[in-house]
């Protein structure tokens, strides 16, 4: 009897075993979905939400420690971060969107998106780099970008300018970080049906023309994104820095 395949899981279950990995943005989606398969790999899982009682959710299925915060406050985000304990892996995967014509986007709307979107990824990075260096670990950062980051999208103004930007950050990260051994990468999904995504594309006329360009038939799932991510931070990916990884489908193969 062959016994790679439960080898292979036992290998899987350890994979993070003595790494410490924080995630933002953990309560719900693509987030949560990345805090428990992290934690069923071994991990000891950091949880970051805006929401406590989605924490307290997520605390009970994974046993991560949890803190509760609003990214898009500077000072609630330092203040959360000198809370926690050293971390050797990190997913920027907090995130809103505001939906309106570009004509009518405000002022305020972009500020608040890419508070959250752009400056919360960069804030918690640095925090969490700036430890990695210090204590030597050869660490990895994965931000959760979007294909908004290249396709532009209606109504999507303020939302496609942050991912755009954080996938630049990211390219700044993994070079001034890579020296460091420290490695920093982005996920660029197509749409992943998250309650966030489920609210922008409900309506089919919208939805249709998107779901047609993608070569699989199909949105993501969470659990879709976070296999990618996971795979990111692992040492299967041990020479992958500065990429933005399309999860799409094939929507950008067109």
């Amino acid at each position: 009897m062959d016994d790679a395949p439960a080898e292979r899981r036992a290998d899987a279950a350890r994979e993070f075993a003595g790494k410490t990995a924080l995630v933002t943005g953990a309560g719900k989606g693509i987030g949560r979905a990345t805090a428990q398969l992290l934690a069923a790999r071994g991990a000891r899982v950091v949880a970051l939400s805006r929401t406590a009682a989605d924490l307290a959710t997520l605390a009970d299925e994974t046993g991560c420690a949890t803190f509760a915060a609003d990214l898009a406050d500077v000072g609630a985000t330092r203040a959360a971060l000198a809370s926690m304990p050293p971390v050797d892996l990190l997913v920027n995967c907090a995130g809103i969107a505001h939906l309106a014509p570009f004509v009518e986007t405000s002022a305020e709307a972009l500020d608040l998106v890419m508070a959250v979107n752009v400056r919360a990824p960069m804030l918690v990075a640095q925090h969490c780099a700036r430890s990695m260096i210090a204590r030597g670990v050869r660490g990895a950062i994965v931000n959760v970008s979007s294909i908004a980051a290249q396709v532009g999208t209606p109504l999507h103004a303020a939302y496609c300018a942050s991912k755009g930007a954080l996938d630049a950050l990211t390219r700044v990260m993994a070079v001034e970080l890579g020296e460091h051994g420290i490695r920093a990468n982005a996920v660029d999904p197509v749409i992943t049906l998250t309650p966030m995504a489920e609210r922008a594309w409900s309506d089919p006329a919208k939805s249709g023309p998107m779901l047609a360009r993608i070569p699989l038939q199909r949105f993501a799932e969470p659990l879709d994104v976070a296999h990618a991510i996971v795979w990111l931070l692992g040492d299967g990916a041990a020479m992958v820095n500065g990429v933005s990884l399309p999860v799409d489908g094939g929507f950008r193969a067109r």
